[in-house]
């Protein structure tokens, strides 16, 4: 359940300190939108987790026509607010009045002044691109500090970011990420699609978490009006929903390997995840899950076929990982890598709301599946692994009790389907112009959220993206400092970040 306050843009800073409680209930989005040709407004919107049981608390903030384009800040009062506000000044031209930082976030340098492409009166950017002012970036100062650069390009086969350390000798002092280099405008693509138009987009906001964008999107569009999606169908995404974190968890432990070196923990969780991904590709036709997930349920049914390879897989893949964790827990040598790096302290994490692997490892018991339920997970019985030291040895672990949570998960709809009979998909039911909604998900990342607002055609008029990796990226400049530069990659590994879902 959402409870919405509608406040005057003035009132937005009171309206946040008491919803969240004085910053104590954590943000979970905040983002604006061009209603000008609904009702001549901008409108501000934050979203907090709810005080109550399976509740979020959201608040309407209406800029009026004719009113100064500009809002208070809540970075002030809540740190996470810092990348929304950035991103709102960026692709809106509303001025956050407070932020501490209002560099350019996801519209980089040279990019034309005045020129905002999320509002609806914008057609497409100049040729000729204005020169803004120099980034001016943090900087340490002081004797022996040097800065290193690295990226955006990078060796490896992976997205731009760059990342520019402050150190004195070995140790990190301060990190400063700069990311969004491939913005593909995902959100304005999506504007004039019906849902059923819009899945294909919205499930390649990032390959890695297709499922879990799907889910977000169509229980959002699902909610506008009165689908009911088919029980088998709930079922059936759970079991897409938890396949998908398995490759996820399973690979990125194999990528830690690989970043101490650890040759057989990174050719296991290879091999592991490669198994997954086969059978993913058996079920939907596709390695990554995409086109399984749809407005309405799902598009494939599990046959029986599939269903005894779908247990003898887990099977099999429990035996195998038992053994990769105990190869993993019996080396000194990662345990002396693992163990204190990368400390993200848990009021860091409350403080920046971060979600997922990254916000349980550091103690803060919170899940999307549990805490506020969707699809069939009210119906499944399952544990969320929490820790609390925060460091990527945690994180590693963390992800390790999630993968045996997702073997009794995928058991337990094994179990169930065979005595659910029906249909897996209906048609998408008309929903009231103008509604809006949102979908969330519980990603091998942390929580993802969508908000749709439909026109009167029953088009999509915003569709907002909210990917884990978007509050989760700062928590990174958090547990790098007090680290040398080559366990970096370990502890970027340890987040498991996606560019591609910041790029949308």
């Amino acid at each position: 359940m959402i409870k919405q306050k509608e406040v005057a843009v003035a009132g937005l800073r009171a309206a946040a300190n008491a919803i969240s409680k004085g910053g104590r209930l954590p943000l979970q989005a905040m983002f604006a939108n061009d209603e000008r040709t609904v009702n001549g407004n901008f409108c501000i919107y934050v979203l907090f987790a709810g005080e109550a049981e399976q509740e979020f608390s959201l608040i309407r903030a209406t800029i009026a026509n004719g009113q100064p384009l500009e809002f208070p800040s809540l970075t002030p009062l809540l740190p996470a607010a810092a990348w929304y506000e950035r991103e709102i000044h960026d692709l809106f031209g509303l001025v956050p009045v407070g932020h501490p930082d209002l560099r350019p976030l996801v519209l980089h340098e040279h990019w034309p002044a005045g020129c905002h492409p999320l509002r609806k009166d914008f057609t497409k950017s100049p040729k000729t691109k204005q020169k803004t002012p120099e980034n001016q970036r943090p900087r340490v100062h002081g004797e022996g500090v040097f800065e290193v650069p690295v990226g955006p390009i990078h060796a490896g086969i992976i997205e731009p970011g760059n990342f520019r350390f402050s150190q004195a000798g070995e140790n990190v002092i301060h990190l400063d990420p700069t990311l969004f280099f491939t913005h593909r405008g995902v959100e304005k693509s999506l504007e004039g699609l019906t849902p059923e138009q819009a899945i294909f987009r919205v499930e390649r906001t990032c390959g890695a978490c297709s499922v879990s964008h799907a889910l977000s999107f169509s229980q959002a569009v699902e909610s506008l009006g009165p689908t009911a999606v088919p029980e088998r169908a709930l079922y059936l995404r759970v079991l897409t929903a938890e396949l998908e974190r398995l490759y996820n968890h399973i690979g990125d432990i194999g990528n830690l390997c690989a970043g101490i070196g650890f040759a057989v923990g990174v050719s296991q969780g290879a091999r592991q995840k490669e198994s997954v991904m086969r059978f993913n590709e058996e079920l939907t036709g596709n390695r990554f899950l995409r086109g399984m997930v749809v407005p309405g349920g799902v598009a494939y049914d599990l046959t029986g076929e599939l269903t005894r390879q779908a247990g003898s897989l887990i099977h099999a893949l429990a035996q195998d990982f038992q053994e990769l964790m105990e190869i993993i827990q019996e080396s000194p040598g990662v345990r002396d890598r693992l163990r204190r790096t990368g400390i993200l302290p848990q009021q860091a994490a409350a403080d920046l709301a971060v979600v997922g692997p990254a916000a349980r490892a550091s103690g803060l018991d919170i899940d999307l599946r549990r805490d506020h339920p969707y699809a069939a997970y009210d119906r499944l019985n399952f544990k969320v692994p929490v820790r609390t030291h925060g460091d990527v040895e945690d994180r590693l672990y963390l992800r390790a009790s999630e993968v045996r949570e997702s073997f009794l998960l995928i058991q337990q709809v094994l179990q169930k389907l065979p005595e659910i009979p029906g249909s897996v998909r209906v048609e998408l039911a008309p929903a009231q112009g103008g509604g809006t909604a949102f979908g969330w998900s519980e990603s091998a990342r942390g929580a993802n959220f969508h908000w749709v607002m439909l026109d009167a055609n029953q088009k999509i008029y915003r569709c907002f993206i909210r990917s884990a990796s978007y509050p989760n990226w700062p928590a990174l400049a958090v547990a790098a400092p007090g680290n040398i530069i080559p366990d970096f990659p370990l502890i970027n590994k340890s987040f498991e970040l996606c560019y591609a879902c910041l790029d949308r």
